[in-house]
């Protein structure tokens, strides 16, 4: 059997903060659409349900990322996911500049958890809390002549 990643899904407050986030870090928007109807109560499994959609891409073409924000039923406002929960834990990507992409990130108000790491001296990577309280790992691979 063959199997292929095809996205991330994540439920978020504001979609257009969301995206703006995300399109700022470099990936652009495939698509939007508002679903709804028999077909989403039952691929999601919740009945009357209704949600604004972005699809992202990743430049390389390979990650995808998809937004949502519920318009019915109601979302439901969760603390925080910890680095430590059991569950969905972080979206990671590869940066070119750390630093330019932690500039980005402050001008939307997301700031590392603690601060930017060293591991091995192969990457340089840190966790943010992104929109909606999403955590993003950003990491540089050290290039070494």
């Amino acid at each position: 059997m063959a199997i292929r990643l095809e996205n991330v899904g994540i439920a978020v407050r504001d979609l257009e903060a969301a995206v703006a986030f995300f399109t700022d870090l470099g990936l652009r928007v495939l698509g939007r659409d508002t679903v709804s109807g028999e077909w989403t109560d039952t691929a999601v499994g919740l009945d009357g349900n209704h949600a604004r959609i972005a699809m992202l891409q990743t430049p390389d073409g390979h990650g995808q990322l998809e937004l949502f924000e519920y318009l019915h039923p109601e979302a439901i406002e969760t603390p925080p996911t910890r680095p430590n929960e059991i569950g969905m834990h972080r979206v990671a990507f590869s940066v070119d500049d750390l630093d330019a992409a932690l500039e980005i990130a402050a001008a939307h108000g997301c700031h590392p958890l603690r601060g930017v790491a060293t591991y091995k001296d192969i990457y340089r990577l840190t966790y943010v809390r992104g929109p909606s309280g999403i955590i993003v790992m950003l990491a540089q691979e050290l290039k070494h002549s």
